[in-house]
């Protein structure tokens, strides 16, 4: 199943400042988040941000606030998005069944969001290159364990690419610099 740009929603996952120094290639994910987030902008895709406990673990990573500019922020408690008092009716409100998953830990607060939208009944695909945790053995876990219980795993590449759908248009052009 393709992931589709009018069909799908983009639920960015803590990336905060006071986590990201700690996160294994924490930079590599927050780079690719950047290119997801200016692709949702341009291709119309709604883009969700979670921040954890910002008292803290700070708030969100200057450039991603930067670049989540039509983003909505939600602040949480829980580690599971979908555990927080009306996350989810937000989340359905998009109308919007795929959603793309992204963020850190990826063992904690990706795995138990993934699980919840799961079980919540959204088809779920979860970037891998977009997704971090302290340690690579966490990471991979968590990846295993959403695909086991059936999220799509997917690169950011993927991502766009699915997105746009084709060459050669307007939309194709202005995400390319985001791909190279």
């Amino acid at each position: 199943m393709l992931i589709r740009r009018d069909e799908s929603l983009l639920l960015v996952v803590d990336l905060q400042e006071k986590l990201a120094p700690a996160i294994h290639q924490g930079e590599a994910a927050i780079a690719n988040n950047l290119r997801l987030l200016g692709s949702a902008r341009r291709l119309g895709v709604p883009a969700f941000v979670s921040e954890q406990y910002v008292r803290g673990l700070g708030p969100t990573v200057p450039a991603i606030k930067a670049a989540a500019v039509d983003a909505r922020f939600f602040e949480k408690m829980h580690f599971s998005c979908t555990g927080e008092p009306g996350v989810l009716e937000m989340l359905h409100a998009a109308h919007r069944p795929q959603v793309v998953l992204t963020g850190m830990e990826a063992h904690v607060c990706v795995l138990q969001t993934g699980l919840g939208l799961l079980g919540a009944g959204f088809q779920v695909f979860v970037v891998a290159d977009a997704t971090a945790s302290r340690t690579p053995e966490n990471r991979d876990l968590a990846l295993a364990r959403l695909r086991a219980a059936g999220a799509d795993i997917v690169s950011s590449e993927m991502v766009l690419f699915e997105w746009l759908g084709q060459a050669g248009t307007d939309d194709f052009r202005a995400v390319l610099p985001l791909i190279k």
